[in-house]
């Protein structure tokens, strides 16, 4: 589960944010200091930060100068107030910042562009070709599934699936996160797509469907493929 860190001292809009990525299946961490949360970013094995750029004790850029100091490359996201114009110069100063969002913002936008960043900085998943699971096999490139000598009826939608969770193997992701990746961010209706195709697959593949042992449910999460 990926770990974000955020350093606001807005209780009401860090609440809120807190509260979004929780939604999406991410551990998060919080600190309305500025000292306090850049303790934090440099104990804790953080995935993303974000940053607001004005703090107690300690302002954004100084948080992110001192990140990058200690040889820290996570993704960090700067809120602010200030006009896109000036923050564009203080991203030109390479304080380490890698976005920005300035205030106020929306909620979706915010998930959105935490999702770009993670995404980013992700390795690339490993590409494969052909895979097998108990007694089934899988040949992503000709699209062909067997479950022993009986072949499989899996749409194209279904093989992207399947492919991108057995690419992540062992990693739980958020509907959202799955959603961007399979479907692409702005073709889905809700993230009740994902249950119904995941539903879908296990009636397929799963020797049990009603107790899978592949295609697992993470509660509050999401899910992960696991061999």
């Amino acid at each position: 589960m990926k770990k974000i860190l955020i350093i606001e001292d807005d209780r009401s809009l860090l609440e809120a944010l807190v509260l979004a990525l929780q939604d999406e299946g991410y551990r998060v961490l919080q600190a309305m200091d500025g000292a306090m949360g850049l303790d934090l970013a440099l104990r804790e094995k953080i995935d993303l930060a974000v940053v607001d750029m004005v703090l107690p004790s300690l302002g954004g850029y100084d948080i992110c100068r001192k990140i990058r100091e200690k040889g820290l490359d996570l993704p960090i996201l700067l809120l602010s107030g200030k006009k896109k114009e000036e923050i564009d110069k203080v991203l030109g100063l390479e304080i380490g910042a890698d976005d920005y969002l300035v205030k106020p913002f929306g909620i979706k936008e915010f998930v959105a562009r935490v999702h770009a960043l993670l995404r980013r900085a992700r390795p690339p998943a490993r590409e494969i070709d052909e895979y097998a699971f108990d007694d089934v096999r899988l040949d992503f490139r000709q699209m062909v599934a067997y479950k022993g000598k009986q072949k499989l009826d899996l749409t194209p939608k279904e093989f992207a699936l399947l492919k991108y969770l057995v690419s992540h193997e062992g990693e739980v992701l958020s509907r959202e996160t799955i959603l961007n990746e399979v479907w692409g961010y702005d073709q889905f209706p809700t993230t009740r797509t994902v249950d119904t195709f995941i539903y879908s697959l296990r009636k397929k593949i799963e020797k049990n469907p009603r107790r899978p042992a592949h295609l697992v449910t993470v509660p509050w999460a999401g899910y992960k493929f696991q061999k």
